[in-house]
C-alpha cells in the first residue's frame, strides 16, 4: 500500500475518489427514495456531452461537464414541473440528445483517443491537481448544502404533498436536489466514468436499504460501502491494470449481492 503513494496520480486519485465516495451516497439516498435513480444515468450522459465539448474546445473537460450538467438538470426539472411532457420522457430526451451531441463532436474531432475512453469508464491517470481542487471545493459545497437543507430534503423525499401543504418550497428543493445530483455526477466522471457513475450513486444506497434501519443509519452504511468500494477499487485497478470505474462498480455490486445472500 505505501508504494502506491509514491505516485502522484495515485495520490490525486485517492483524494478525488474519497471525496466522491462521500458525496455520492448523500445525494443518492434522496434520488433512490424519490424514484429518481434514472436521473443519475441521464445526467451522466449529459456530462459526457460536456466532456466532449471541453475536449473539442481544448478546455478542462471537468469544468464544461459541470456547467452542462447543472444547466441541463435545471432544464429537466422545469420541463418535468411544467407537465408538458412526462418525467421519464424528459429524461429520455436529454439522455439521447446529449449522447447525440457527444457523438457529433467526436466525429468532428475525428475521435479524442484515449482521453475520451478515460472519461467514459474512469481512469485515475486523467485526474489533474486542478481537478482535485475543483472536486474538493464543490464536494464541500454539496455536503454543506445537504446539511443546510437536510430537513427540507427529507420532508420532500418522504411526502412531497405534505411538505407543500406545510409551506416548504418543494419546487426549489427538487431543483436543488437535481442540481446537487448534476454536480456529483460530473465531479465523479474522472474516477468512475460517465457510463458508470450512476451505479456508484445508487448501488451503495440500495445495499444500505437492505438493512432496514433508520434514515441516518442507512446513510452511514451507504457511506461505508461507497468509501470501501472506491478505495479498494482504486487499489485493485492499480495492481491489476484495470479501469478504476469498472473495478469500483463491480466491488459495490458484489457487496450488494453478498448483502442479499446474507439477508436471505
Amino acid at each position: 500500500m505505501p508504494e502506491l503513494l509514491n505516485y502522484g496520480f495515485m495520490v490525486r486519485g485517492f483524494e478525488a475518489g474519497i471525496i466522491i465516495a462521500i458525496i455520492a451516497p448523500l445525494v443518492g439516498i434522496f434520488l433512490v427514495l424519490k424514484r429518481y435513480s434514472l436521473i443519475a444515468d441521464t445526467l451522466s450522459h449529459v456530462s459526457l456531452a460536456g466532456v466532449a465539448i471541453g475536449l473539442f474546445l481544448r478546455v478542462n473537460p471537468l469544468i464544461t461537464a459541470i456547467i452542462v450538467a447543472v444547466i441541463s438538470s435545471v432544464a429537466i426539472e422545469r420541463l418535468r414541473i411544467s407537465k408538458k411532457v412526462f418525467g421519464d420522457s424528459a429524461l429520455s430526451i436529454f439522455l439521447s440528445g446529449s449522447l447525440a451531441v457527444a457523438i457529433i463532436l467526436i466525429s468532428f474531432a475525428h475521435g479524442f483517443g484515449v482521453s475520451l475512453f478515460s472519461y467514459l469508464f474512469g481512469s485515475i491517470t486523467t485526474v489533474k491537481q486542478i481537478d482535485v481542487y475543483i472536486i474538493g471545493v464543490l464536494g464541500v459545497l454539496v455536503v454543506a448544502t445537504i446539511i443546510a437543507f437536510y430537513k427540507e430534503l427529507l420532508y420532500v423525499t418522504v411526502d412531497e404533498e405534505a411538505a407543500k401543504v406545510n409551506g416548504i418550497p418543494t419546487k426549489f428543493i427538487n431543483i436543488l436536489l437535481i442540481v446537487l445530483a448534476a454536480l456529483t455526477v460530473s465531479l465523479a466522471i474522472p474516477i468512475v466514468g460517465a457510463l458508470l457513475i450512476a451505479a456508484l450513486i445508487v448501488v451503495p444506497v440500495v445495499t444500505a436499504l437492505q438493512f432496514k434501519t433508520g434514515f441516518k443509519k442507512t446513510i452511514l452504511i451507504a457511506e461505508v460501502v461507497s468509501i470501501f468500494s472506491v478505495i479498494s477499487g482504486i487499489i485493485f485497478s492499480f495492481y491489476l491494470n484495470l479501469s478504476s470505474g469498472g473495478t469500483i462498480v463491480l466491488i459495490a455490486i458484489a457487496i450488494f449481492v453478498l448483502t442479499l445472500i446474507l439477508k436471505r
